[in-house]
């Protein structure tokens, strides 16, 4: 602790006078390394460990039993139904006591005999305005949900202090789903350009920014024809990881038909096609095969060497 002799004095001048000592103090007395952090009106780092219990509302069967992959023991084949088991639930409720209800009830054991929670998608509210109805696409038709009463209450509950309310909200929940996620496993969180730079310094003191894998951008819109601004057309979705996640490739192979029609020349080494491999501008010759070869006048060549 460094405190010059002005600082000392006023320090207990305050302290006597009953009042909030500067921002500054905080690292002067505590803090011998002084670290960038995200605080906000209400921040807490408690977090509920309510245990609620789940009640079945509505069990839809699977038909085609063939096609579920779960262990005997978990599943009756003859019927199509789930016996046990904590996937393949639609949970209905605060997402905050179900996370506590997860974390801290009965689930828990079950979540880690499986090696943890792997993957996560969260799409948190983030437009923190007054209207809080949404529209809902079936097929052609586009139907707008206005929230009943008591959705009115909770959603002001909840934003009551705007964002310091948002972070207060999404921080507690995202050290709930912290402590859920197994040892190797990822996150994707929706969000946009109202609540982004705040709710990045979020997930990193929850997951560490050195887990932060990357920042997806989502354009959602086309260009807007706005004279006065630059139009709003992306969202973004951070990823962050615990550990090190196993990355799996998607991929499947061409269908013949594909192949014929984009692969139309063919060698001793198997189908290729034909490709441009220059580009507009004058550029110097290059290396192919041992020999010096010039690009096509006013073009150049578009591999480098």
């Amino acid at each position: 602790m460094k405190l010059t002799d002005n600082e000392k004095r006023d320090v207990v001048k305050l302290i006597e006078e009953g009042k909030v000592l500067p921002e500054k103090y905080r690292f002067l007395l505590f803090d011998e390394s002084k670290q960038v952090e995200l605080t906000w009106n209400g921040k807490s780092d408690e977090v509920t460990n309510v245990v609620l219990p789940f009640q079945i509302i509505e069990q839809v069967d699977e038909p085609r039993s063939e096609n579920v992959k779960m262990s005997q023991g978990s599943f009756d084949f003859a019927s199509g139904r789930q016996i046990t088991g904590w996937t393949n639930k639609l949970i209905w409720g605060d997402n905050k006591y179900i996370l506590s209800s997860l974390k801290n009830g009965p689930m828990r054991e079950e979540i880690e005999k499986e090696g943890g929670i792997k993957l996560i998608y969260i799409d948190p509210p983030f437009d923190v305005g007054a209207d809080f109805s949404m529209n809902v696409d079936v097929g052609d038709i586009s139907y707008e949900k206005k929230p009943n009463v008591l959705e009115h209450i909770a959603y002001s509950d909840t934003w009551g202090l705007g964002q310091n309310s948002f972070l207060s909200m999404i921080y507690e929940r995202l050290k709930l789903i912290s402590d859920l996620m197994s040892k190797n496993s990822s996150i994707f969180v929706h969000s946009d350009w109202r609540v982004n730079s705040r709710l990045r310094l979020v997930l990193d003191e929850v997951f560490g920014k050195d887990n932060f894998k990357n920042e997806i951008i989502w354009k959602r819109f086309g260009a807007h024809n706005d004279g006065k601004k630059f139009g709003v057309i992306t969202d973004s979705i951070f990823y962050y990881t615990k550990g090190t996640p196993k990355y799996i490739q998607q991929s499947e192979a061409y269908d013949e038909k594909y192949i014929k029609e984009r692969f139309t020349q063919e060698d001793e080494r198997g189908r290729f096609y034909p490709n441009v491999i220059t580009g507009k501008g004058p550029g110097p010759a290059r290396f192919f095969r041992g020999e010096s070869i010039e690009p096509p006048k006013g073009r150049h060549w578009t591999y480098v060497q």
